[in-house]
């Protein structure tokens, strides 16, 4: 088995612990195989690592039976982006902060591989947002988290329309918009007040950014269903950011349709991590304080 390894670069002493994983991919017997990014991390990288096998991350998912991605769950979203046009299984080995996403720690790193070795894990689908603009010649948007709508520098805030499969919904003042995955309902849109939703559920949800009515609650929608927001501001941009990677401006007015893509991601779990153990274990999600001594 040959696992693909796209390291986030930029992160201190990344080089150091993508020498370690590689050394432990060796110990259990997988081959791998670097994303052409990690050049950059060329000098941090032991002498006999130097020699291995450095593709394209577009090529790299091709090439591998599984891709490891280094870093945190914002490396796990910019692995998920090249990964939509694959059905390679992905896993993220968490060098971040919270690791929602990337799931594997360094530290069980053996136990995980070992898992993986002997079939002991699973693959999960999970579902992707795409996006058109009303803007000629502008780029479709992906995500596996979310599509945030925001003021950008404008200090006041914007005005949105919302429509759904052609049904008008509302129109409201608000900071912004979020319209999230299941996925992507413990990130941004958790943080705006968003509900969690388990990542087998097919839905969409809508979370408004302080949005200037008390009566202005989040939404959950079936994943069928195109979602078509207009967008006014008196400032000469707003912008619209996918997975808090892919940020870009827009003058207003501006239209955008959301919807379920016709492309996913593929995840691996192993057999000793589930959903709602990482919710307790992480986001601390149903404990009781009292009880925790």
């Amino acid at each position: 088995m040959t696992i693909g390894i796209i390291p986030n670069i930029s992160k201190e002493n990344i080089g150091r612990v993508t020498a370690f994983f590689a050394q432990k991919l060796k110990e259990h017997g997988f081959n791998f195989i670097f994303s052409a990014k990690t050049r950059q991390i060329y000098d941090e990288l032991p002498p006999q690592l130097k020699h291995c096998r450095f593709i394209d991350t577009e090529d790299l998912f091709d090439s591998c039976d599984l891709i490891a991605s280094i870093g945190g769950d914002g490396t796990m979203l910019h692995t998920a982006f090249f990964a939509r046009e694959s059905k390679t299984p992905i896993f993220g080995i968490n060098f971040g902060k919270l690791g929602f996403l990337a799931e594997f720690d360094m530290n069980s790193i053996d136990n995980s591989l070992e898992e993986i070795k002997n079939g002991e894990y699973q693959i999960e689908e999970r579902m992707l947002l795409e996006g058109d603009l009303s803007i000629s010649g502008s780029n479709k948007l992906y995500a596996a988290n979310d599509i945030v709508i925001d003021k950008g520098g404008w200090p006041k805030m914007i005005e949105l329309s919302l429509m759904v499969n052609n049904d008008y919904v509302t129109t409201f003042a608000a900071d912004g918009l979020i319209l999230a995955t299941p996925t992507g309902s413990t990130g941004y849109s958790l943080s705006a007040g968003g509900p969690i939703v388990s990542p087998e559920a097919s839905v969409i949800t809508i979370s408004p950014i302080s949005p200037h009515s008390l009566t202005m609650r989040p939404l959950v929608l079936s994943s069928d269903k195109i979602i078509s927001i207009k967008i006014s501001s008196h400032h000469k941009n707003i912008q619209i950011n996918c997975d808090g990677q892919r940020v870009s401006s827009y003058p207003p007015p501006l239209d955008i349709s959301v919807y379920k893509s016709g492309k996913i991601i593929r995840l691996i779990h192993t057999n000793s991590t589930n959903y709602f153990k990482i919710l307790r274990e992480k986001l601390f999600w149903g404990l009781d304080a009292r009880r925790i001594q």
